[in-house]
């Protein structure tokens, strides 16, 4: 029988477990979807997109984007930004730099938060960079290399640059990439990114995978951290959609991949919950991953690893919209959108 907000009942039978009574809902915009009756859900029910839902002109506000935008764009052209973090952020700071914006590799290029900032793929290092620049904190000896493996020094000098850029910025951008790290037994310092092979010291250098809990305990520092020295900065995470490149555990690479991202995306989106009303205000999360692992046919280039240069477009151009001022609608980025799911399922189909 009809009820209210277009909803139907129907009944469904689910083989020897007997029968399920299901209802017909049809939110306004979406396309019709069929749901079991049985529990209770609450104020907020947010479905999954079927299929058609995708050409709808409010996707991506709907299914994407609900829930994380703020009230209006806040990024200009005189907007101090700071992006690092794994390899994505490479990807925000280029397209930010190509349409006019200040990002700290102009302000500060020889700070290490520039030239290895997509290097600094845990969610330690990223913390020790604020800690050690903010703070003072010292890090441990021989944890810091660069991509030939060089060493990188805590010189005071660049902490004290790295300080001043950290300080004059008014929107942190930060990318996080994986959960596996290796450490330092002795110092329980963690490497930016791997042990280099000449380096390496059977007697004191371990692998392990971050928790969950540690991972929310350095987000929660890192925010902290901002809120304590650039109380009026905006903080922005994002996930890295790249896969790891090869695991160190005794499994294969696919679901270690998998595990290591669930890791920072759960904590995450637990500290997330739980920031209060500064969520959309001070506090952001940017949907790069799942924009790449749930919207696109055909993610990765031929090594599995690096998305598709049109897609990482649209993820730029879609920022753009939403935390930018720029004049770029979201109704523009739908069009982007269809348009490039289109010519990627064309590809996938190859």
């Amino acid at each position: 029988m009809a009820g209210r907000s277009g909803v139907i009942a129907g009944m469904t039978i689910l083989g020897s477990f007997g029968r399920q009574e299901t209802l017909t809902h049809t939110p306004k915009g979406e396309i019709a979807k069929s749901i079991g009756s049985s529990f209770f859900r609450g104020e907020n029910c947010n479905f999954n997109p079927y299929l058609k839902d995708h050409h709808s002109p409010d996707f991506l506000e709907r299914f994407l984007l609900r829930g994380w935008m703020p009230d209006e764009p806040s990024i200009d052209r005189d907007t101090r930004i700071t992006a690092f973090g794994s390899c994505f952020a490479e990807n925000i700071t280029n397209h930010l730099r190509g349409i006019g914006y200040t990002t700290s590799k102009d302000r500060a290029p020889d700070i290490y938060l520039s030239s290895m900032g997509e290097g600094l793929v845990n969610v330690h290092s990223l913390l020790g960079q604020l800690e050690w620049a903010l703070e003072g904190v010292e890090p441990p000896d021989g944890l810091w290399h660069g991509y030939k493996a060089e060493q990188y020094g805590a010189t005071e000098t660049v902490r004290t640059r790295t300080r001043s850029a950290l300080l004059d910025t008014q929107f942190f951008i930060i990318t996080l990439g994986l959960s596996e790290v290796w450490y330092d037994e002795q110092t329980g310092g963690v490497f930016w990114r791997a042990v280099p092979v000449e380096h390496y010291d059977p007697g004191r250098h371990r692998f392990r995978v971050c928790s969950m809990a540690e991972t929310k305990a350095a987000l929660l520092r890192i925010h902290e951290l901002v809120r304590r020295h650039v109380p009026d900065a905006k903080l922005l995470f994002t996930l890295s959609p790249v896969p790891l490149a090869a695991t160190f555990r005794p499994v294969g690479c696919i679901s270690a991949n998998s595990a290591s991202k669930a890791i920072l995306r759960a904590a995450l989106d637990e500290m997330l919950r739980e920031a209060g009303p500064c969520l959309n205000r001070d506090l952001f999360y940017w949907p790069s991953y799942e924009i790449i692992t749930d919207l696109f046919f055909s993610r990765y280039e031929q090594d599995g690893r690096h998305p598709h240069r049109p897609i990482i477009q649209f993820i730029m151009r879609l920022f753009e919209a939403v935390h930018c001022r720029s004049g770029t609608s979201l109704r523009e980025m739908t069009e982007l959108y269809q348009q490039t799911r289109k010519a990627n399922a064309e590809l996938a189909l190859r």
